[in-house]
């Protein structure tokens, strides 16, 4: 199963993210689109994304509602209620079918992984989380026995929108690169 994680505050960004637009969708959209070319999918939205709901029930899109408490807490949640699972974060806009299947062949159903892309890999423009030398992306694949991280390979993968700055810059290169 993925479960698309879109119950966040977005308090960087200061208004719900997973329906704000990069090339004319709403990001959600975008994701779900990729996503659903892979296998079974379900939108974890909370008290805190409202619209996103709204959006889900309008498209038809199944969803699950989270306690709202944050990241962590809402993974660990639906780790209760689904299983192992791969998440995919609804501000992804760039993300590829492909890079979904490939952390899905990768997971055991047991040991976590952390999708991460070599520095090398990272976008000049682009400030992701590092950790441990490796950029931090939103995919990641959730089990119950330890974790390790997996690296991917699409450079916009380290675009994860969280500001409005970089919501202008995916929308930039959603305009060059026609997507």
């Amino acid at each position: 199963m993925i479960i698309i994680m879109a119950g966040g505050k977005s308090s960087r960004m200061g208004r719900e993210k997973p329906v704000l637009e990069v090339g004319n969708r709403p990001m959600l959209l975008r994701v779900y689109e990729e996503t659903e070319k892979v296998g079974e999918v379900l939108v974890a939205v909370s008290r805190n994304t409202p619209r996103t709901k709204e959006l889900c029930l309008r498209e038809g899109i199944s969803f699950v509602e989270t306690p709202g408490n944050g990241y962590v807490e809402d993974l660990i949640y639906l780790l209760r209620e689904f299983g192992p699972f791969v998440s995919v974060s609804a501000d992804l806009p760039f993300l590829k079918a492909s890079d979904v299947v490939a952390i899905e062949k990768a997971f055991d159903g047991r040991k976590s992984l952390t999708g991460v892309l070599p520095p090398k890999l990272v976008p000049k423009d682009l400030r992701p989380v590092v950790y441990r030398g490796y950029a931090i992306v939103g995919l990641n694949a959730v089990g119950t026995e330890g974790e390790r991280f997996f690296e991917l390979s699409n450079p916009l993968l380290a675009l994860n929108v969280n500001t409005p700055e970089e919501l202008k810059l995916a929308e930039g290169i959603a305009r060059l690169v026609g997507r």
